[in-house]
């Protein structure tokens, strides 16, 4: 579903400007007339799919704690402005505090929470925002705000056990890079001059390895800097595009080791996110394209979509998530127990929870197995430069023990 931006005038005479989510532009006026908000300017900006990032200077703990305390309040029964006026005061940041300022102005105004909410789609999401509309609409928002900051906590969790998966090879690279470039740029000019006042014959290893330190001290090594840098910059912007996002995914989803990982926790986000929707009340149709909004992945999101799809056919939920081999024969099977017995968000849950601890697990055994192999790699590169340095000095004390 695509995001708008839009420009208007409020009841008061005031302008108002936001984003929001619509199917076409005249849903949105629509929605702005809900709101009272009579629409000046609107334009698309445009479909961003991307890792589920809670707010824009609002991080998910924030926003999480907030959740938290916002639930406890309304269960103890302060009314909703006074509820989001503490929030607001007590609040550090200062443009989370703007952004609850804004949303308490709205509900004084007239509006639900839910629409006043949704005047900050950078900090309260699509699936925020129906969760609270939906506990509004059940007179349980309390409840739902805690399964809320409990979603929240929860996919948190998900994206640094992602990052504890990646951070460690990449530092490890970076840092084997960086001692490799600096021992080519400044220790072997310092042999190769050595060598060239002796007059020793240079082996096969000893020649690579001064080819390479000439050319990092050239032209061509700052031009092959910037050619990194600029494939780095160039596949990110394809990754922004539609087939180059699929692309690459499928290509995360087959690698080996971490395909393996990144599809429990994929499966993890899809099973946790629709759980808490169905189970606050969201309709299965609009919890499905929300879930494949936030999925995280363009496979995952292609196959959710296809389910939506299937469903609003009148089809079962299970054929189409089979038919998409992303997600195991466990999942498929125990969604169609759930929707059999009607017990589907429960049954979500325990599949979440069960692949969340996979997701722990396999991090672990991921750590556990790359150390090894990176200290041999890092030993196997690094040891390698230095012994070919001293190859060249080994063959010299050979000749002059033969002389004497």
């Amino acid at each position: 579903m695509p995001v708008y931006t839009y420009r208007g005038t409020n009841r008061a005479g005031g302008n108002v400007t936001g984003e929001m989510t619509a199917t076409n532009k005249g849903e949105l006026q629509n929605l702005l007339k809900r709101q009272q908000i009579t629409a000046t300017k609107m334009s698309e900006k445009g479909r961003e799919i991307n890792l589920p990032t809670f707010g824009a200077g609002v991080n998910a703990k924030e926003l999480a704690i907030f959740t938290r305390q916002f639930s406890v309040m309304i269960d103890a029964g302060l009314p909703l402005v006074q509820c989001l006026e503490i929030l607001a005061s007590q609040q550090e940041n200062k443009t989370f505090q703007k952004v609850l300022v804004n949303t308490r102005s709205g509900v004084e105004g007239g509006t639900t929470l839910s629409a006043a909410m949704k005047q900050s789609p950078k900090v309260f999401d699509p699936l925020y925002t129906n969760m609270v509309e939906a506990g509004e609409t059940g007179g349980i928002l309390d409840t739902i705000l805690q399964r809320l900051s409990t979603y929240i906590e929860k996919n948190v969790k998900l994206q640094r056990a992602v990052k504890s998966a990646l951070v460690y090879p990449i530092g490890v690279l970076t840092v084997a890079g960086g001692v490799i470039i600096l021992l080519l740029w400044k220790v072997v000019p310092i042999f190769a001059t050595l060598f060239a006042g002796l007059g020793v014959s240079l082996p096969l290893p000893t020649r690579i390895v001064m080819s390479l330190s000439n050319l990092i001290g050239s032209w061509f090594g700052f031009l092959f800097l910037v050619a990194i840098v600029a494939g780095v910059f160039a596949l990110k912007a394809w990754y922004g595009t539609p087939g180059g996002r699929l692309i690459l995914d499928r290509l995360v989803l087959r690698l080996p080791v971490l395909g393996i990982l990144m599809r429990k926790i994929a499966v993890a986000r899809f099973t946790r996110t629709l759980g808490t929707l169905i189970s606050s009340g969201v309709p299965i149709l609009e919890g499905l394209d929300i879930t494949a909004r936030t999925a995280g992945n363009a496979v995952v999101e292609q196959a959710l979509l296809k389910v939506r799809r299937s469903l609003e056919e009148g089809k079962s939920l299970t054929e189409p998530l089979k038919d998409s081999q992303v997600f195991p024969g466990m999942v498929t099977q125990m969604i169609a127990v759930g929707e059999q017995t009607g017990a589907m968000d429960a049954m979500l849950q325990k599949i979440a929870d069960f692949y969340e601890e996979e997701v722990d697990a396999a991090v672990k055994d991921l750590l556990t197995a790359l150390e090894p192999v990176m200290i041999v790699f890092l030993g196997v590169v690094v040891g390698g430069v230095v012994i070919s340095m001293y190859l060249p000095l080994f063959s010299l004390i050979g000749k002059l023990s033969d002389m004497h």
